[in-house]
């Protein structure tokens, strides 16, 4: 460490000592550090098939492997089930044009008036985060699935092509959950980052994700509320003045509840800064927006609910055996290897900050059982938003209803490569289409590979 020693004496002794301390601080913040930390870890359990993370594909990758018989463990790192739907209060889910399967029995058992008579139908129901909540705990019990709150992914232990067990951070501290197959509902990736598995994010040519979105519910009072502005929120005067500069609710159901989708925070939900920034960033928004709704039509309504943590539309996607693509969805490709159909349109919230939105419909079109699958690990399958997916095409496939039908394909397929001792590459499509079948998912029609 050195200074220029013109400056140096033209400082007083307490000055330089000053300037000498601050440099060292400034050179130790930019000189990262790595440290290699090895420890012992005791295996908690094990069991046939380990999934991580407990959101929509989590969640149905579990039950669909309980029902084939395999015992089952969750891990979810947060206290609930349900991921951005409960978490998140994305309390709604958008239409895909195909109710089957395990969503389309969740539908029948918690929102059975707005059940389709045929599966080839688009529904858009608004549902309570609480009782979703709920009834993936009773769900989860009635399927014999072992769930494991407070745990929280770290790494993986590998030998060769194959993971032999996940780290997990836990309330007893790490702990090691040891399996045949694994299954990563992280939404990041993150299982199939550790293990090795090539990734991208956001778009090609900066990088750059979907923003993020902070939701709140607003209750209808019946009466007159007194708007409230916070300190150092902002005050919106018009819809341009909006972060996404525009309105965008729902008010579906007769409970008077407002669920408002307006904050907008640029960033990746993948990164500490960003993730960091956007929790207090998203807050400020939602209680100027209340401000703003108050005063503009919803004078009735009273912030009712924030939900726990911002949501996150886009980090990762891991490079599997086929990249699902913009053209696959706009042109309404169909594959041999389809698991899951969807007719959700393009939908990319701004990644640059500005208020725009690229929405545009599609037809419809299949997801390949391929985008699933990493080519570098034997026994890892990926479900979910963090699948194999260009930016524009993930930003279709991305929503609740989707990620329910590739997490029941998963667990499915992980059942069939135990039970036939192949990788998770090489397992059946006829066999994962007829364990598909056997839960009641339709697909509109099968088609040759493209």
């Amino acid at each position: 460490m050195h200074f220029d020693k013109a400056i140096r004496s033209q400082l007083p002794y307490n000055e330089v000592m000053e300037f000498t301390t601050l440099c060292y601080r400034e050179a130790a913040m930019s000189e990262k550090r790595t440290y290699d930390f090895q420890r012992q870890i005791e295996t908690y359990d094990r069991a046939d098939i380990v999934v991580i993370g407990g959101g929509p594909a989590g969640t149905a990758a579990a039950i669909s492997a309980a029902r084939r018989g395999k015992k089952v463990i969750l891990l979810e790192k947060s206290g609930q089930l349900g991921g951005m739907g409960t978490l998140g209060n994305v309390s709604i889910f958008m239409p895909i044009g195909n109710v089957t399967g395990i969503y389309r029995e969740m539908i029948a058992e918690v929102l059975a008036e707005y059940l389709p008579e045929h599966h080839d139908t688009s529904i858009a129901p608004q549902y309570s985060p609480f009782e979703l909540r709920y009834y993936l705990n009773e769900k989860m019990k009635k399927e014999g699935v072992e769930v494991i709150y407070h745990t929280e992914f770290v790494g993986t232990v590998k030998d060769g092509a194959r993971l032999e067990a996940v780290i997990a951070s836990t309330r007893e501290g790490l702990k090691a959950f040891e399996a045949k197959q694994f299954i990563d509902c992280t939404g990041d990736g993150r299982v199939a980052l550790d293990a090795g598995v090539p990734h991208t994010s956001g778009r090609i040519e900066d990088g750059l994700t979907q923003p993020m979105t902070l939701m709140f519910m607003m209750q209808n009072t019946g009466k007159p509320v007194t708007p409230i502005l916070p300190e150092s929120c902002y005050y919106y005067e018009k819809v341009s003045d909006l972060p996404q500069g525009r309105h965008l609710f729902w008010e579906r159901n007769k409970d008077g509840q407002l669920l408002v989708n307006m904050t907008r925070v640029k960033g990746n939900g993948a990164k500490i800064k960003d993730i960091n920034y956007a929790e207090t960033e998203a807050l400020r928004q939602v209680f100027s927006i209340v401000h703003y709704l108050q005063r503009n039509g919803f004078e009735t309504y009273a912030l009712s609910h924030v939900a726990n943590q911002v949501g996150v539309r886009e980090t990762n996607q891991i490079q599997g055996l086929y990249t699902l693509t913009e053209q696959d969805v706009v042109e309404g490709r169909r594959f041999q290897d389809v698991v899951a159909q969807t007719n959700y349109e393009i939908d990319i919230h701004s990644p640059d900050g500005k208020k725009t939105t690229d929405e545009r419909k599609v037809s419809g079109y299949d997801i390949p059982y391929r985008c699933m699958v990493p080519e570098e690990v034997e026994n890892l399958l990926v479900a979910g938003r963090s699948i194999s997916a260009t930016h524009v095409a993930m930003s279709s496939m991305r929503v609740q209803p989707t990620c329910y039908a590739l997490g029941q394909a998963a667990g499915i397929a992980a059942t069939i490569a135990l039970d036939d001792a192949c990788v998770i590459r090489d397992v059946s499509i006829d066999a994962l289409h007829e364990g598909l079948r056997e839960m009641n998912v339709v697909f509109h029609k099968l088609a040759s590979y493209s």
